[in-house]
């Protein structure tokens, strides 16, 4: 028979060994679909704004969806879209796999991301992971929720930048056509250094719009809410005062319905509706200072990639 002290030890490899066992597969079929329809909503969008970008004409939605059509006719159409697509989906790709890689640090089950396409806008609503274990920490979930945009911002940078060297200067041209897309902090940064200008002279190329929805989904998680990366890196600082911070912020967000922008009414419902709910932490121990400053960092992340208004009515 072992020591005794060897025991403890033995026993929690049984346990992770038949934890591993019993842990459900991963659905690698589903996973790969997703991620296919996901690239060809988004590809289909990209070629309308390539095609766009190149005539110089402001985008239209709903002639970019006629590329469903014309892709039938002529596969060739969707070439053109590949640059807004595969830029979107590795940055998305990148912060999911931020949490992703976090969670399997800590040996936390958690699955590979979702994409999920749809023929709006941008061609997707994201992409998610779904934690399928205890989150026992503040330490584990600082660590897992501030991985995704810390990943996802630092990749988004690059094609910002070479996003931004290809846009067009055109007097006026940001504030044409029946959607205005709105210009976070870091954005308009770029615009003046290299292009010398504001937003509502630029053109922006897609590959730029890509990093863009990039800023946006960065600073959508980044809101201190509930089950978003924000309200996890919240919770991980203040615990359950979260509860109450997460509904006021949902206030916020419907006050920024009335005065800004009408999306965030469907933003407020839905997280109203099913994203308030917070892990159960065992271990209440007070983060480290390394953590506290990083999460200073998330919050400088917000500020550069937040904007009030992320699309509004041009008319």
């Amino acid at each position: 028979m072992p020591p005794a002290a060897s025991r403890p030890l033995e026993a929690g490899v049984f346990d992770f060994i038949a934890a591993e066992r019993i842990r459900p597969r991963h659905r690698y079929w589903l996973h790969a679909l997703l991620l296919l329809l996901t690239l060809l909503s988004t590809t289909v969008v990209g070629a309308g704004f390539a095609h766009s970008f190149a005539a110089g004409r402001i985008f239209d939605f709903d002639l970019g969806l006629e590329g469903y059509k014309l892709m039938w006719r002529n596969p060739a159409y969707l070439l053109d879209g590949l640059p807004f697509s595969v830029t979107l989906l590795v940055i998305l790709l990148t912060h999911e796999m931020g949490h992703y890689l976090a969670a399997r640090y800590y040996l936390v089950d958690a699955t590979l991301p979702f994409f999920i396409p749809v023929p709006n806008l941008i061609g997707t609503f994201g992409a998610f992971i779904r934690i399928r274990s205890a989150i026992l920490s503040r330490r584990i979930l600082f660590d897992i929720g501030i991985g995704g945009p810390l990943a996802g911002f630092a990749m988004l940078i690059l094609p910002l930048i070479a996003g931004v060297s290809m846009s067009h200067v055109s007097p006026g041209v940001g504030a044409r056509g029946e959607l205005v897309f709105g210009t976070p902090l870091i954005l308009r940064f770029f615009e003046r250094a290299i292009l010398h200008t504001g937003p509502e002279n630029v053109y922006l190329h897609p590959v730029a719009r890509a990093a863009w929805v990039g800023l946006l989904a960065t600073a959508l998680n980044l809101l201190p809410i509930g089950q978003l990366d924000g309200g996890h890196i919240l919770y991980a600082f203040l615990g359950e005062w979260t509860r109450v911070l997460s509904r006021a912020f949902i206030g916020v967000l419907v006050l920024m319905g009335f005065f800004f922008a009408w999306s965030w009414f469907f933003w407020a419902a839905i997280l109203f509706f099913f994203g308030l709910r917070h892990p159960v932490i065992v271990d209440p121990t007070p983060l480290s200072p390394k953590r506290r400053w990083m999460g200073l960092v998330a919050l400088i992340i917000l500020i550069l990639s937040f904007t009030p208004t992320p699309i509004r009515s041009g008319l």
